[in-house]
């Protein structure tokens, strides 16, 4: 183990995060009800430009009204793009008039370290100037060709960075890629076009103490084909996927959680272990497989996602 160990900077049950219109109380109000671990409430890309500061006062007005930390949500804003004129009254709106209340603001299409960097002096600057007690972390959208070239040093950023999300829709864009359903697979390519970029996102995120968070699938009507975007992600160590839907929330629940045989596996081989240990071995056989610290330090990963999704209900 390297003498650089950075740990997870803040441990939170993103399994399924529901994405939510601002411009729709309706949906605001539906999502707090919801069985969602998170919920981001959008100004940007599902808001149409003449809507913005409607939203963005809905939220406000949501955030204020409604008790979501109450009702076991964590509950953040995807704010717009550094490259719009949107973005700076989204966040002096948001953190002067309701930022006691906001767990994190998910900044969109970040391409350098520096965009983290100004929406964070905006946050702790207004942060001060109100008083606030709380503190608001960030999240970053990598859905460029800039911000996954630049992965590894978008992570490295400290302070308040929580989490990467994979942007597939507007990644794709950026690379001029050919796909046939957002997040979904092209037939024409043998395998998954989105593994590299998923693959890449998750060890910044892993190297540098983050939650890794897959983005959304675009058809709705294929429970199917969600279900195995998310097993894939799942596979490579991600914790959670969007739902644009809520039919989604479910699926989202279910595959991110370890079932309760890989759970009772997980507290079986943490016990061959010690008993291996008081033995003076270095490693165990369990079930004709051998086990040893590497094993003990996977099972520690189910357990503690085993127990957050416990201290959740």
């Amino acid at each position: 183990m390297s003498h650089t160990i950075n740990h997870l900077r803040r441990l939170r049950l993103q399994r399924s995060e529901l994405a939510v219109p601002g411009s729709n109380p309706d949906m605001i109000e539906k999502a707090a009800n919801s069985d969602a671990d998170y919920i981001f409430l959008d100004i940007e890309d599902a808001v149409a430009p003449p809507d913005k500061e409607r939203a963005r006062a809905n939220i406000v007005k949501a955030l204020n009204q409604i008790d979501w930390r109450g009702r076991g949500k964590t509950i953040s804003v995807r704010i717009n793009g550094l490259d719009t004129h949107y973005m700076y009254r989204d966040v002096v709106d948001l953190m002067e008039q309701a930022g006691d209340r906001i767990d994190t603001l998910l900044v969109p299409k970040v391409g350098v370290p520096a965009d983290l960097y100004m929406v964070e002096a905006m946050v702790k600057q207004i942060e001060i100037a109100k008083g606030y007690k709380t503190r608001v972390g960030l999240e970053a959208l990598i859905e460029t060709a800039l911000g996954m070239a630049n992965v590894e040093a978008i992570a490295s950023f400290g302070s308040r960075l929580e989490a990467l999300h994979f942007g597939v829709a507007d990644y794709a864009a950026s690379l001029k890629a050919r796909t046939v359903n957002i997040g979904g697979l092209n037939p024409d390519y043998p395998g998954d076009q989105w593994h590299f970029g998923l693959s890449r996102m998750t060890v910044a995120c892993r190297a540098y103490g983050l939650r890794a968070i897959d983005g959304p699938f675009g058809d709705f009507s294929d429970p199917d084909g969600y279900k195995a975007a998310a097993r894939r992600a799942a596979a490579l160590g991600i914790e959670g996927k969007w739902a644009i839907h809520p039919s989604q929330i479910a699926l989202a629940n279910d595959i991110f959680s370890p079932p309760e045989k890989e759970v009772d596996r997980a507290r079986r081989i943490i016990e061959a272990l010690k008993l291996a240990e008081s033995q003076g071995k270095g490693a165990a056989s369990l079930d004709g497989k051998m086990i040893d610290a590497a094993s003990e330090r996977m099972a520690r990963n189910v357990l503690a996602t085993h127990d957050a999704i416990t201290a959740s209900r």
